[in-house]
Parts: structure tokens; sequence; C-alpha cells
């Protein structure tokens, strides 16, 4: 018996679903259903925790795509059911039974040995890396899969191969990441000129106007940027990234000198910065978007780490991820704040998926970003970010190092 129908029961996925449907459904009827599981207690107690984790993804799973809790308990009914799934949703559910089953019986976890196998299991890479490579093609950052760079290279997107090895090799250093909810994947093409990635984004803003009337845009003038950023410009206006310290010492790089740094070492990241971040609700890894800057006193606590809330000037901020760079210990281990082509896309996807447009301080909630990345070295700045709900648009501006307001936070991710 399969969950697929009949027209798939050829394929890996299907063949994988075949093995022991009814005694799955059997388990699920008592392991999913009733709140309090004998079988979730008859583990091994370092075993209960990933037991609750699949239990909840299943559980999420199947409110997100309409199935009831009676089919679990039946299999010729969640047959039926999941006929109508997508092929991707299919193999997705069929993961997580058959992971689930194996807990049950074998009373531990079923650990993946290879890269892309582990990549789907913590991170659902395949979806987020096809929905955004989709994405980049409809809005124009890519052409044949890849972009131009600033520099008049060419870059492709990193595969999801490659982003999945980076993710299995670095395993260990991320877990505690990952149980902080750091599972949402954004791409970044880095080596864009922030020009280029302005033009797009107006586009993508007006036409996302015409297919939403409702949304609230100045279509004349739907982003506003305060800065330029020019090819190995030594100026008062040069953008210096990742610096040491903020100020005119900096030990940072230009976007150029970077890009020459990954093609030497061959990185084939070259061109692009490939993150994790909290998606908007962090215990929730299927949650659409992006998690907002909460307000002071605001924050919630996520896997032991707390929200960094609004209200800390740039400096501050920065002697957090200072103080942690070397700090394993510390809640906010392995993160760093953003530039402003990350901020953009951010923007972008999660309009795309939420329909509302982030960082918008006027809600009481969320803040606007110091982008903690880049700095103006002449000015000692950095540049920042929201959406302006007065004059509805998008601004990126700079503040400087010291300033301090309610309204304005950070966010952070996690590169891999």
């Amino acid at each position: 018996m399969s969950l697929f129908r009949p027209s798939l029961e050829s394929s890996p996925s299907a063949a994988l679903a075949e093995v022991g449907v009814r005694r799955t459904s059997e388990i699920l009827g008592e392991a999913i259903m009733d709140s309090v599981s004998s079988i979730r207690d008859s583990l091994p107690e370092q075993h209960r925790a990933h037991f609750e984790t699949l239990r909840q993804e299943i559980i999420n799973f199947t409110k997100a795509h309409g199935i009831t809790k009676k089919s679990l308990a039946k299999p010729d009914l969640l047959r039926e059911v999941t006929s109508k799934l997508s092929i991707p949703d299919l193999e997705r559910l069929t993961y997580l039974l058959e992971h689930f089953q194996y807990l049950i019986v074998k009373k531990e976890p079923k650990e993946p040995t290879d890269p892309l196998e582990y990549a789907e299991k913590y991170y659902h890479l395949k979806e987020q890396y096809n929905s955004q490579v989709s994405f980049f093609e409809q809005v124009g950052i890519l052409e044949e899969g890849a972009i131009r760079g600033i520099d008049k290279r060419t870059y492709p997107i990193p595969t999801l191969e490659q982003i999945a090895v980076r993710l299995f090799e670095r395993r260990e250093k991320l877990k505690t990441k990952h149980d902080q909810g750091f599972t949402k994947l954004l791409l970044v093409p880095f080596g864009m000129s922030i020009e280029v990635l302005a033009d797009v984004l107006k586009q993508f803003l007006r036409d996302y106007k015409e297919v939403h009337p409702s949304f609230d845009l100045n279509a004349n003038n739907p982003f506003f940027i305060s800065f330029s950023e020019r090819v190995d410009t030594k100026g008062s206006n040069v953008i210096i990234y990742d610096p040491l310290f903020l100020d005119r010492s900096h030990q940072g790089q230009t976007k150029t000198e970077i890009l020459n740094k990954q093609r030497d070492a061959e990185d084939f990241f070259s061109g692009w910065t490939v993150h994790l971040f909290q998606p908007s609700d962090p215990s929730d890894q299927y949650s659409k978007g992006f998690v907002s800057i909460p307000r002071e006193g605001q924050g919630t606590s996520q896997g032991g780490r707390p929200s960094l809330e609004a209200g800390k000037s740039p400096s501050e901020y920065f002697s957090i991820f200072r103080e942690v760079q070397n700090n394993s210990d510390s809640p906010y281990f392995l993160e760093s704040g953003l530039t402003p082509m990350d901020w953009i896309i951010a923007f972008m996807i999660h309009l795309q998926e939420t329909g509302k447009p982030l960082d918008n301080i006027v809600n009481n909630t969320e803040s606007a970003s110091y982008l903690m990345r880049s700095l103006f070295p002449y000015a000692v700045s950095l540049s920042d970010a929201c959406w302006n709900h007065t004059w509805r648009r998008v601004e990126i501006g700079q503040s400087g190092t010291n300033r301090r307001s309610e309204l304005f936070g950070v966010h952070t991710s996690v590169m891999i």
C-alpha cells in the first residue's frame, strides 16, 4: 500500500512510503493524535526531544495541507488525501513519516550520511533553494544561472549540492544555531552593484503593486537610497564591508577587493553570500518571511537565544558581535549583521511571501535595521534600512555609529 497516487508508485519516494504504511498509520494514531504519548515515553530520554520535533513537523505539515488527524490513522484515507499533493510535498511527507517510524522502531534517530539528505532533513533545502532561484529569474537578477558583478565578471549562483555540502561539513558547528531557529535560507548576489540591485527592487515593487492594488506604494518613487557604490572608489562615499573597527582604521574591504579575494581562493560561492536567518516564527521553520526586530521589552527567546531588541546604538551592537566571535557559549555565536544587498533581497522575499513590507517602523512592533556590515569610514556611519509607511517607499540611508533610537535595531544571520 502506498501513500502515493498510482502513477508515482514506481518512484523512489513511493518505495519509501510503501514500507509499513499501515503500521505507520497506527503509530500516528497514538503518537501524533494523543497529546501525551506513551510511545514518546518509551523512547530513551535523549531522543524524546527529536520525537517531539518530528511530531510537530508532521502536525504543521498536515495542517498546512488540509490533512485531518483522522486520516493519519487510516492508511486508505491517508492515501486518498495525499493523492492531491504535489510531488515535492509528497516526498516531504514520506520523508517525515519514514524517519518518524524509524525513530519509534529503532529507538534512535535516523541520521543522514548524505549531504543532500542532511540538508533536506534539517533545512528543507531543496524547496527553499528552488523557490529563490525561480524568484531571481523572475525579477531579472539571474541570467542563464549567473549574475553580472560590479567588476563586470560573471558569477554563477551556488548550486544546491554546494550549499548542502557546506551545511553538512559544518553541521556540528551549526547545530546550536539550527536549534535557535536559523533555518531559513537566503542567497544574496553580493557581487552586484547596489545601483543595479536598486533598479531590480524598484521594478519588483511596481510589479507587485500591479498584482496587489491594495499595496500602498509610491510608484513614482518606490525606493530612496542616500548613497551609491562605485568600483574601487576611494572618495568620501566609499563603502567598506565587514569592518573590524567602526572608524577610519576599519580594516574592512571594498566589494571589489572581496571579489578578488574570493576568486583567488577559488571559493565556489564567489560573488554570492549564503545565509541562514530566523523565519518570522523561529519556532516554526515553515513560517514565511523573516523575523522582525522587536522593540525594547518585546523580545522572545528561541533555543536559549534571547532576541536582540531595538534601542541600542550601532557601536553597542557591534561590540556584541565582536565579543562573541570566538565565544561559542554566547547565544549569538556565529551571527553577524547585514549588508544593503542582504537586506534588499530579504525585503523582496519577505514581501513576496507574507504580503507585508519588512521593517515597517510605524506598526509599533517592528524596527528599522542598522546594516552592520557596511561602513562609510569618512563619515563614520553605517547604512540603515526600513519601510517608510509615510512616504510609502523603501529607504536605505545612513546612521552615525553612536546613534541610539528606540525605532532601530539589527537583523542578524549566520553565513555559511
